[in-house]
């Protein structure tokens, strides 16, 4: 299973998506406990999509993000494709389409993949 890489500011978060074909973000907060329940879910749809890389930021650590990404629940699941953003789920996230939609999109995204 993939490491979670902590982002903890926005220039952090921006490099990320800029420097990965396939950029997830995971965005929690501290007292969530919807966000705790969901993160191994989610790790294990990531963990068969080897080419997304993923990182993990918590919103309480860097409320700046949430004006700049306009995140107004948690968890927040942003998937950006060569720095666009292309799938957004929040708060209660539907497993099964999420790993379905995730899925589609890895597998177009695999299709165009700079050399």
């Amino acid at each position: 299973m993939k490491s979670n890489r902590v982002l903890n500011s926005i220039d952090e978060v921006e490099k990320f998506i800029g420097n990965h074909h396939l950029a997830f973000l995971y965005i929690s907060k501290t007292n969530c406990s919807v966000c705790h329940a969901l993160l191994p879910k989610v790790q294990e749809v990531m963990a068969k999509l080897p080419k997304i890389q993923m990182a993990f930021i918590n919103v309480d650590d860097v409320p700046e993000l949430a004006g700049h990404l306009s995140i107004f629940t948690a968890p927040v699941l942003i998937l950006y494709v060569d720095g666009k953003e292309v799938l957004r789920e929040a708060r209660f996230v539907h497993l099964d389409q999420f790993q379905h939609k995730i899925t589609k999109i890895y597998q177009l995204a695999e299709d165009t993949e700079p050399n």
